[in-house]
């Protein structure tokens, strides 16, 4: 058999050049056929620049501020009344248990994630004796926080539409939470708006919310907040939720939950839970996505879950498989740390009384600053009525404050806060909401 020598590599001139240059003679000139001008790399790709994350962008603008009274309104985080990050202490003691605990490993998870969180986060949103979990209609798994369950939720509605005719559209709210609407364009999501905040009377447009959702199409998806919406702050009623429950049950639409701020829209786990659990139990299938985030102190641990609810346990059986495929082709299995100490006090009746007390003492402290705001607005004649700062719920307020009153709040006053006049109620507190108030008002006022 007759061998080929190899070829000589094109860049074999290297190696020679190389140990050229550590010869003691000078290294001869190249020949002219080797003056090559030196040319800028140019990459074969065609990317457009996009800007920077708005919410982002405003954190590091807030954050390389060196005004002594810079007040940061924009972060959707809780903050005591120092303005400091706050560990629940429920959270602090077991994290302390486990990082001791001799046993403990860093091997991997499965891949629906650590199971008993999955099976108590469930009874924590869809409640214990919900007949969706003693039936066995229920597929969940555990996520990337609440970002993670909304693409892994929209994904698996991608792949298995809810009706053989949907046309693989979604309804979100307008507004509704920046990211939503990329992470579903992102799986190929027709994306379109249903009304929701009224400006003129700084309240729910529910007349328009279920217009728009009577003439939605069978099959087409429907983002709905399951309490303390982001960022209006404003919920629907019980008989509102029951109307919408009625469009979704006539029409063919799918539910599609998002709860990121379970506890903190009342400071009661069920209270929060309720139109979740009230559609479930209506029979109507859909999914919930669910954040320990915010109600767990655990924003950087990405603690979160997905359910989708059935209508009998085989084709539960059968999703939940596909899920697994998905969510192994995107991160094989989540992240373990933050699961076992959400699960370790999910289930323990102990520290789950401790975790609603840290919750309540949250939610409380919110509602102090709604009522300061408020006070102070009003004793200085705010031109304008903030009835509604009180009225609304959760972390965020809606203040109704126009763009270039908010672009002069942050560059004149560095009182940091969304373009769209979102505040973070968390970001106030004894200190601060006597000049975040005068400052509301001098740009109200256009002095």
């Amino acid at each position: 058999m007759k061998v080929h020598s190899p070829q000589p590599s094109s860049f074999s001139h290297i190696s020679t050049l190389r140990a050229s240059s550590l010869s003691a003679s000078p290294s001869p000139q190249p020949t002219s056929q080797y003056n090559i001008t030196p040319q800028q790399p140019k990459s074969s790709f065609v990317i457009d620049a996009v800007q920077p994350d708005a919410i982002f962008a405003l954190m590091a603008k807030c954050k390389a501020d060196t005004f002594k009274q810079k007040v940061d309104l924009g972060v959707g985080a809780y903050r005591d009344n120092s303005g400091h990050p706050w560990v629940l202490p429920v959270v602090k003691k077991v994290d302390e248990i486990i990082s001791s605990d001799p046993s403990l490993n860093h091997e991997y998870l499965p891949i629906a994630g650590l199971p008993a969180f999955t099976s108590a986060s469930a009874k924590v949103i869809l409640g214990n004796n919900s007949p969706a979990l003693v039936e066995d209609r229920v597929a969940s798994i555990q996520t990337i926080s609440g970002t993670g369950a909304n693409h892994l939720g929209s994904l698996f509605l991608k792949h298995f539409p809810a009706s053989a005719n949907a046309a693989g559209t979604i309804y979100i709210s307008n507004p509704t939470w920046a990211n939503h609407a990329t992470i579903f364009k992102n799986v190929g999501l027709n994306v379109k708006q249903y009304p929701y905040w009224n400006p003129e009377t700084l309240s729910l447009d529910f007349d328009g919310l279920i217009g728009t959702l009577s003439s939605a199409n069978r099959g087409d998806i429907v983002l709905l907040h399951a309490c303390a919406h982001n960022p209006t702050g404003i919920d629907p009623t019980k008989e509102q939720w029951a109307q919408i429950a009625d469009v979704c049950d006539e029409r063919g639409l799918y539910p599609f939950f998002d709860c990121a701020y379970q506890g903190f829209a009342s400071g009661n786990l069920n209270n929060d839970a309720w139109a979740v659990r009230y559609f479930v139990n209506r029979g109507l299938e859909l999914l919930v996505c669910q954040s320990f985030a915010k109600n767990f102190g655990l924003y950087g641990q990405r603690v979160g879950a997905l359910h989708v609810v059935f209508a009998d346990s085989a084709t539960k059986k059968a999703a939940a498989t596909q899920l697994e495929l998905l969510q192994r082709a995107e991160i094989s299995n989540p992240p373990a740390y933050g699961a076992r100490i959400v699960s370790r006090i999910l289930t323990n009746a102990e520290l789950f009384s401790e975790w609603e007390r840290d919750l309540l003492t949250m939610a409380n402290r919110i509602n102090d600053m709604r009522i300061a705001l408020r006070k102070h607005l009003e004793q200085l004649g705010t031109p304008g009525t903030w009835d509604h700062i009180t009225s609304q719920i959760g972390m965020f307020s809606f203040t109704g404050l126009q763009s270039y009153q908010v672009e002069r709040l942050v560059e004149e006053f560095h009182v940091y806060l969304s373009k769209n006049g979102r505040i973070s109620m968390a970001g106030l507190n004894e200190s601060n909401v006597e000049y975040v108030a005068k400052s509301i008002d001098a740009v109200v006022r256009g002095i």
